[in-house]
């Protein structure tokens, strides 16, 4: 998948149709995070075909990708700094302690 930008953003509650791997594969290409799409064809090219419970988690994941990608709160969370998370971290972990 190429880094250009997509003609037609997501509209909000959008969620494009990913019930087949031709539909997950155009949701990847058209809404997925850049490189996407590449890295989903590498992962099921290297899953054998009997491997079902692999194939499913390879797709369940990617599926999930797309959805995090116009969720505003999932991109919220994925754009917070590295210090900002430790000091989260950090302060769950001392109140864990402390109870």
């Amino acid at each position: 998948m190429t880094a250009a930008q997509h003609d037609h953003p997501a509209r909000p509650g959008f969620t494009p149709p990913m019930d087949t791997f031709a539909e997950l594969r155009e949701a990847l290409s058209t809404w997925g995070f850049p490189g996407d799409r590449d890295a989903f064809e590498k992962e099921l090219d290297a899953t054998g075909l009997d491997d079902l419970t692999k194939v499913r988690e390879i797709t369940q994941a990617y599926r999930h990708r797309v959805l995090l990608r116009y969720d505003p709160q999932g991109m919220a969370a994925l754009a917070r700094p590295t210090d900002d998370v430790e000091a989260e971290l950090r302060r769950k972990m001392a109140e864990a302690d402390a109870r």
